[in-house]
């Protein structure tokens, strides 16, 4: 599968990840990907770092996205406007609070809601479950501390919604609240989500 300068065996790698990708009911570990092609784990990565780069570069209407160590792959945020036409789907409008909340999370994560609330100087507990519901937060552990609160970080939805590939993607955090709101969505009021529901 390999030839000395190794391109044939990463290209064979990238097409068979895209269509793995592409029919697997949810995200895939790196190792579960190593596994199914039967490559070392560094192999994989760089075959899905490839076929990332690939697809963004071009212009292609998918995009791989990363979240830890688990991959998928999405429709790219150009298209999505024209996909929503077909899906047809029902959106709600994620109030100012929710993406608040959304926005400490994506930041600070993990973090609890004790953390969430500080932040915001109010009582974060519907909003929370809001973002729950809408699948754009989740429950990742608890904090070793009394109590054993409840640890949230974003999800995949939460990177297809806001267009990027990783966490890593965020934009550079501003010192203030309002910078925090700003940074997570540049049109925080028009943004629609899809009703889990």
């Amino acid at each position: 599968m390999t030839n000395a300068s190794g391109s044939p065996a990463v290209n064979h790698l990238e097409a068979f990840y895209e269509a793995l990708l592409f029919v697997a009911e949810r995200p895939l570990t790196l190792v579960e990907l190593a596994e199914q092609a039967s490559v070392p784990r560094m192999h994989a990565e760089g075959a899905l770092e490839a076929l990332g780069s690939n697809l963004e570069s071009g212009g292609r209407g998918l995009r791989l996205q990363r979240l830890g160590d688990e991959y998928q792959l999405v429709t790219a945020p150009e298209v999505g406007e024209r996909l929503a036409g077909y899906a047809a789907r029902e959106v709600a409008r994620v109030t100012p609070a929710a993406l608040e909340a959304l926005a400490i999370i994506a930041y600070r994560q993990p973090c609890t809601r004790s953390e969430v609330d500080r932040v915001r100087g109010v009582d974060s507990d519907y909003v929370i479950r809001s973002l729950l519901h809408r699948r754009l937060i989740t429950e990742v552990g608890r904090r070793d501390t009394p109590g054993r609160p409840i640890l949230y970080g974003t999800t995949f939805t939460f990177l297809e919604r806001f267009g990027l590939t990783s966490v890593e993607d965020l934009p550079a955090l501003s010192s203030d609240a309002a910078g925090l709101v700003a940074a997570a969505s540049s049109d925080g009021e028009a943004l629609r989500i899809p009703d889990a529901g």
